[in-house]
């Protein structure tokens, strides 16, 4: 990864190491950070990692910032990159774009090569068993991934300006995310494009998100207070989100009642270290060994600042978004009635993943554990007893396959399902 340039202050002093919100959770974050630690078994606390972790704050993607710039230059400036081909690229390959300008060959050149540690055996397997999932994967991701990350400031503070999960998109966003994370677990979905064959969905989805990234940064960076937060999608950032994804998504299903051994805690984390891979994130954050993930994201929960008043209002809007969902087989009169229920539902969950005190500090109303007194002997049945044969596991990755559709259809009300587009033109 390509060291990034010095950064100013806006007195023209230079910055220091770490931006202000660098730690200031101080205790708190310790106190959320018991149960990873004691689950995680995570030991004593390593100070160069959270130093990296801090330093990570001020870096960003650079080869995808070098593509963003280049899709932003005016017509006619050397170098530049069009839209056109970039989606070329980004369906067929970057051999499918004639003369294609440096900036575009270096991102596609890294987006399409096969790293050493790659197994794609094992890339497959980790979707079989994220397939299996099914709901339990959805619930977790929302609630402890998503709105558990809403804890801390920096990335919550940039989606409220950016619009990303407030308002009117509050549902769009999470149904595009919703599903770019179930396109990764489809059989080839991450095979990049090869001899004329279109790249698999996974794979494209994941590299639009990177320029998505690479985008927002640019068209952020000059305007963001980034002696307060860092960078607007930095490098620390980045490796927290796929700690989300991977290892608390484990930690998350086995709350749920979801027996994961070594082998499926393997490829999942396998699965996911290919995606970040895919993402630009840096590759010392880049781990298929779950113990490894657990360690790494203590120490970025110990490098977070506090609350602030972005996490609120998202994880609210994200609650209040459950009433604007369609039921597939529920008639419109008890439409109301069934998201009644998943509202309840998911209150009932957060409550006992994040505890009375972050529902509080969040503004969420507690509920009994009520959810879980069926969701965990339910798992129990599913993948203990059901998943115990090949049978069985393949009925299971039927049922998920099923139940992501289902969501999908819930959150994308005009049934034109993707995810964020781009524009070269936008600011």
């Amino acid at each position: 990864m390509t060291t990034p340039q010095p950064r100013t202050a806006n007195d023209g002093a230079p910055p220091a190491d770490y931006p202000r919100r660098f730690r200031a959770g101080g205790s708190r974050n310790e106190r959320l950070g018991r149960p990873l630690r004691l689950l995680g078994r995570v030991g004593t606390v390593d100070e160069e990692l959270v130093d990296r972790i801090g330093r990570a704050m001020y870096e960003r993607d650079e080869v995808g910032a070098r593509l963003a710039e280049a899709m932003r230059s005016r017509a006619g400036d050397p170098g530049r990159v069009t839209m056109d081909q970039f989606r070329r690229a980004l369906d067929r390959g970057i051999a499918a774009v004639d003369d294609p300008p440096p900036a575009l060959s270096d991102f596609f050149a890294e987006a399409e090569a096969e790293p050493a540690w790659l197994d794609r055996d094992l890339v497959e397997q980790g979707g079989r068993f994220f397939r299996r999932l099914g709901q339990n994967a959805s619930d977790v991701l929302l609630q402890l991934s998503l709105i558990g990350g809403y804890r801390f400031g920096g990335p919550t503070d940039l989606l409220v300006e950016t619009g990303g999960l407030t308002g009117d998109q509050t549902l769009r966003r999470l149904a595009e995310t919703q599903k770019w994370g179930s396109s990764l677990s489809d059989p080839g979905s991450l095979l990049p494009p090869r001899d004329g064959r279109p790249g698999g969905e996974g794979w494209r989805l994941s590299v639009h998100v990177r320029l998505m990234h690479a985008m927002v940064n640019h068209a952020f960076e000059a305007r963001w207070d980034s002696e307060q937060w860092g960078l607007p999608i930095n490098m620390a950032d980045q490796a927290s989100t796929l700690g989300l994804f991977d290892g608390v998504l484990l930690l998350g299903a086995r709350g749920l009642g979801v027996p994961v051994g070594r082998r499926e805690s393997k490829a999942l984390m396998h699965l996911w270290k290919y995606v970040g891979f895919l993402m630009g994130v840096a590759p010392e954050f880049l781990v298929d060994d779950e113990r490894a993930r657990h360690r790494i994201n203590y120490h970025v929960l110990l490098a977070q600042g506090g609350l602030t008043d972005a996490g609120p209002r998202l994880s609210q809007a994200v609650v209040e978004a459950q009433a604007s969902r369609r039921y597939a087989g529920w008639p419109a009169a008890l439409q109301p009635l069934r998201a009644r229920y998943e509202r309840e539902r998911l209150l009932s969950m957060l409550t006992v993943f994040m505890g009375p005190m972050s529902m509080h500090e969040l503004g969420l109303p507690t509920r009994l554990p009520w959810a879980f007194a069926y969701i965990v002997p339910l798992n129990v049945l599913r993948y203990r007893v059901l998943g115990a044969t090949g049978w069985g596991r393949r009925r299971l990755e039927s049922w998920g396959e099923r139940r992501a559709q289902e969501i999908l259809d819930s959150y994308f009300l005009d049934g034109a399902e993707g995810v964020g587009e781009l524009s070269s033109d936008s600011r």
